[in-house]
């Protein structure tokens, strides 16, 4: 089994599902008493999200290769990133060590293809719906049209993230905030909806909504699985 390296704190409240579904993957592909081999290397979120919105990209870019590096250092085979926005910087990352990094967006896009989906609704911090890096990503490597909430409403979905969703705090009412802006992706086209931020999923299921949603929690941490023990 390989070892996996996850950059983590972005929020904890996330990392501590990447672990949990890591090592319930585990479990269920290989049996018995098994659990994943892996390291986590993880970051004061304080910092972090006072250098994003103050737009320091070239200083958290500096973090997190730092951080990939002591993961590579300390046996890691493979990184993942526990964290959408952040792969804002994935490539930079990529090009600083030796290891395979798991991108967020490529296996999440790899689960929509299989349910030949071409147009979907985007959630995530305004980083993350707004600038290209992932939007991008899905249209010009995946073929995939990307549709994201109006200006307004993503600045809803922002701030649930950051004020609610990181600190730990579930409402109902974000709940049927977030349900409500959904919906009116879905009237935009969306035929699916990728819950872009790994807190997301702490909040909308897919029981919440009538057209499939994409955990990328879920999807980003078994995929780590199964190429770490492949």
């Amino acid at each position: 089994m390989k070892t996996i390296g996850l950059i983590g704190g972005m929020s904890w409240e996330s990392s501590l599902e990447y672990y949990r579904i890591i090592n319930e993957k585990v479990k269920k592909e290989l049996g018995g008493l098994h659990s994943a081999q892996s390291l986590m290397y993880s970051v004061d979120f304080e910092n972090i999200k006072n250098l994003q919105h103050e737009g320091k990209w070239d200083d958290l870019t500096t973090i997190m290769i730092d951080a990939a590096k002591r993961l590579e250092k300390g046996g890691a085979d493979i990184i993942v990133i526990c964290t959408n926005t952040m792969h804002k910087m994935a490539e930079d990352i990529q090009n600083n060590i030796d290891l395979p990094l798991i991108h967020i967006a490529d296996t999440t896009a790899q689960a929509i293809k299989e349910l030949k989906l071409n147009k979907i609704g985007l959630l995530g911090t305004k980083f993350t719906m707004e600038q290209d890096f992932y939007k991008g990503r899905l249209t010009e490597k995946h073929g995939l049209s990307v549709v994201i909430p109006n200006n307004e409403d993503r600045d809803i979905v922002h701030k649930i993230i950051y004020n609610e969703l990181c600190q730990g705090n579930i409402k109902d009412s974000s709940k049927k905030e977030y349900i409500r802006i959904i919906e009116n992706m879905v009237k935009n086209g969306a035929e699916g909806v990728i819950l872009g931020c790994t807190e997301i999923p702490l909040l909308i299921k897919q029981g919440d909504v009538n057209v499939p949603v994409f955990d990328t929690t879920t999807i980003h941490a078994e995929q780590a699985v199964l190429q770490a023990i492949k």
